[in-house]
């Protein structure tokens, strides 16, 4: 049965930060520019079970590690230290447009799309027709999508996207762009989706609506898990923590 197992798992990024110096010891370098590195600590020490059936949500402030937590879980991001283990077809929704080629028409960007996202040709020709429709862009599929507005780029992608049967499902914080409709539309897909998978694992900002659809929560805070158990008690202490003081 499909399930995520992480355990004590650190990440680190190296990134460059130019060192402001004086004129003087520009000149004495001949005017080169001195960059220093430095090690930010994404995760640190994260262990995580996740089983069959369980649907749980990931909180925290932005930079918490909640969409780098979900990048190592889907093996974008290797561990520094730890370990990893995915039992079940991972499919990862938080980077809708990965894959698409600006000059293809919609319908070619559905077809490289869905076998990113590990559909076979025959399982693609089966679900484009009912992609097609829910996208509704009708003859602007035959035509490349650098002409598409932003909406009609988002719908192609999450019509797209949103086709697969997953067992491990990563969402981070899906929004739908379009008009009223398509967003409800979009919404009651999201929903069937998540039904079909075994595990969903969701990060998002909405409090209110994490709820309805996750029973356990983690809560993250400087690459760390300090809070995991019901959603409702996870949730209070979060708010707990950011409310702002009375004076």
């Amino acid at each position: 049965m499909a399930h995520l197992h992480i355990s004590h798992v650190d990440l680190e990024f190296t990134v460059g930060a130019e060192r402001q110096d004086t004129l003087h010891s520009m000149l004495r370098r001949g005017l080169m520019r001195h960059t220093e590195q430095r090690t930010v600590k994404a995760l640190q020490d994260v262990s995580i079970t996740i089983a069959a059936g369980e649907r749980v949500g990931l909180i925290g402030h932005n930079g918490a590690g909640k969409s780098t937590l979900l990048k190592v879980m889907a093996g974008i991001y290797p561990p520094k230290r730890g370990a990893v283990a995915v039992d079940g077809h991972v499919c990862p929704l938080f980077e809708f447009v990965t894959g698409f080629e600006m000059e293809a028409t919609g319908w070619e960007n559905i077809r490289t799309r869905a076998l990113l996202l590990g559909m076979s040709p025959r399982e693609i020709d089966r679900k484009i027709d009912s992609i097609a429709a829910f996208s509704n862009l009708g003859e602007f599929l035959d035509i490349p999508v650098r002409h598409y507005s932003s909406g009609m780029f988002v719908r192609l992608a999450f019509a797209t996207s949103t086709a697969v049967d997953p067992q491990i499902l990563l969402l981070d914080e899906v929004m739908a762009a379009g008009d009223a409709v398509f967003i409800n539309s979009a919404r009651q897909r999201m929903n069937d989706l998540m039904l079909r998978a075994s595990v969903v694992v969701f990060a998002s900002h909405s409090l209110d609506v994490l709820p309805s659809f996750c029973d356990r929560t983690i809560l993250l805070q400087k690459g760390r898990v300090i809070a995991d158990g019901p959603t409702a008690e996870v949730v209070r202490l979060y708010e707990a923590q950011t409310a702002v003081p009375v004076t």
